[in-house]
């Protein structure tokens, strides 16, 4: 019988940042054989798995695929290297976040659930959700669901805390347009920096958006982060762009539209990855309460700083909690790791909410 090790081994080992057929083939073969849950496989690429009943579903999220990964996690062959250390496993996707898709899978195989249990890894996470988007579109729609991204160390280092809401990520770019001319004769023309620059005046004075999720509060930032303009050194710009990144959080954005009121500024949304706010109070209790009967130290409910898949559950009307074990700093660098003692945990934590929620 699979280990959470060796099945986390087993996926780590399945490159999945260009294609991840054969990472969610793995996974659909998986569930076929070691439970009698209906396990479909989407035209998207994403894996869902449902056993139990009820009128209220809880499900158990994750994404199989990942960033490209590091020369340093590559051998000879092109092959993911998979390594165990000190009681870490390391190599691409460890921490973000095969190890809790894995134990997701364990959780899902071996609980007796409250209701409805509902198990789905999503392809494309790393390029904005659109594996999840696509499911929510085709009418995934869980009324609950615990969302395996990382939520360790938050509170305290090595504790595995309960995040009940996050920030989105909104990017956008002001274009500022204007007429050329030769810069012996600036009059002529229209300096679209200058008028960029008036732009980004408007963005400095902007506030950062707040908002309070079950107590906890929860805060945006906008900056500036790139521009772009001119030609040459004696020409007159007639275009220039600013690039924006906004951290959105429930309900507020920040009216980056007033940046328009400058002559000749435009304003367009890039991307919009929605936060996540958990409104169900009495569902993260009980999370709170299987990852405190989980571990020694004391978890609490915090807020996580980056958008997941949770955002676009959030979004059409799941109730999200996210519960991980990566920790703040491991996900996306050459030395990705995650404790094998945490993903244990975090197994013990789902398998835990899935035997209490739906409250019976």
């Amino acid at each position: 019988m699979d280990t959470l090790p060796s099945l986390t081994r087993d996926l780590v080992a399945i490159p999945s940042h260009d294609a991840e057929a054969a990472a969610g083939e793995h996974i659909t073969a998986w569930l076929r054989d070691h439970t009698d849950a209906r396990v479909t496989r989407d035209d998207h690429g994403n894996v869902i798995a449902r056993k139990g009943e009820g009128e209220e579903s809880l499900a158990l999220v994750g994404h199989h695929d990942v960033v490209p990964p590091d020369g340093s996690q590559l051998d000879a062959d092109g092959e993911y290297v998979v390594e165990e250390r000190d009681g870490r496993l390391y190599g691409r996707g460890t921490a973000d976040m095969k190890g809790c898709v894995a134990a997701a899978m364990l959780a899902f195989r071996d609980a007796d659930p409250a209701g409805e249990l509902v198990f789905a890894s999503f392809v494309g996470e790393e390029q904005g959700g659109v594996g999840c988007q696509a499911a929510i579109e085709d009418g995934f729609a869980p009324e609950y669901a615990v969302v395996g991204e990382g939520s360790t160390g938050y509170s305290a280092p090595g504790t595995t805390d309960v995040a009940v809401a996050h920030k989105g990520r909104r990017g956008s770019t002001l274009i500022a347009e204007g007429a050329a001319a030769h810069a012996s004769e600036p009059g002529a023309g229209a300096n679209a920096i200058y008028r960029a620059t008036d732009a980004v005046d408007v963005v400095r004075e902007l506030d950062f958006p707040e908002t309070t999720v079950l107590g906890h509060e929860l805060s945006g930032s906008v900056a500036v982060t790139e521009i772009d303009g001119g030609s040459a050194w004696n020409v007159i710009p007639e275009r220039c762009e600013v690039t924006v990144d906004e951290r959105t959080v429930p309900d507020e954005r920040a009216p980056l539209d007033r940046a328009e009121a400058i002559d000749g500024v435009s304003w367009r949304v890039d991307q919009d990855l929605p936060p996540m706010a958990c409104g169900d109070a009495d569902f993260a209790d009980a999370v709170l309460d299987a990852a405190t009967a989980a571990q020694d130290s004391t978890p609490e409910q915090v807020v996580k700083p980056h958008a997941t898949d949770a955002g676009w559950l959030a979004q059409a009307g799941t109730d999200c909690v996210v519960v991980g074990a990566a920790e703040p700093g491991e996900a996306h660098t050459a030395d990705e790791s995650v404790s094998l003692a945490v993903l244990e945990r975090c197994r013990e934590v789902y398998e835990g909410v899935a035997e209490a929620w739906p409250s019976r």
